[in-house]
């Protein structure tokens, strides 16, 4: 049941193992609209996992995941889950943006043509109205003269603010960034902060 826009997230007793190894381990969190978090932890801690398993990238073996009350990559019926459709999960998707360590800009785009593309493709924006947000949004991450550039020119700070931007196109409810600054030189990892 959809109950609102707000972006509150809730996660019960999620569990997630692949093979013996229990990546997850009974994970309860509540995090309220606006707030920011940060999950801390050494490298094969879960942490990567834990925000898959927010996008249902990663579908989880125990427990559920809710935003603003709507269980993500699943349906209610009585006191059982039911995997959604992958379109259905398409469909949720959109209220979830989701910035990767590597970037995943795609080679083959423009700048601009990375951030048109989602808002067009889910029908939120026509052509004219997706280009005029994109340009809204790489002026707020400081980019607007790299527009027509290719991903593969840019920095990998800037490669990064792109895939904020491009993630922000489709106004999410949520933002998801995993590990942001991990990949990206110490003297750009300030810009990138910022932006966030």
């Amino acid at each position: 049941m959809h109950t609102s826009h707000e972006g509150h997230i809730s996660i019960t007793g999620v569990s997630k193992y692949f093979g013996r190894h229990k990546a997850l381990d009974d994970i309860s969190l509540e995090l309220a609209p606006g707030s920011v978090t940060v999950i801390l932890g050494p490298s094969g801690s879960g942490k990567s996992t834990l925000l898959r398993a927010i996008n249902h990238l990663e579908r989880v073996d125990e427990g559920f995941i809710q935003i603003d009350g709507d269980y993500i990559g699943y349906r209610r019926q009585g006191d059982k889950l039911y995997e959604l459709k992958e379109k259905e999960i398409l469909r949720q998707r959109v209220n979830v943006g989701y910035v990767f360590q590597n970037f995943n800009l795609f080679p083959h785009l423009t700048v601009l043509e990375n951030l048109i593309e989602a808002p067009i493709a889910h029908k939120q924006l026509s052509r004219k109205a997706a280009i005029e947000r994109a340009y809204e949004l790489l002026d707020v991450v400081g980019l607007r003269n790299k527009a027509d550039a290719w991903s593969r020119h840019l920095s990998g700070g800037q490669q990064q603010r792109i895939a904020i931007a491009r993630a922000l196109a489709l106004r999410p409810r949520v933002m998801l960034f995993d590990e942001p600054t991990s990949a990206l030189d110490p003297e750009l990892v300030g810009e990138v902060l910022d932006v966030i």
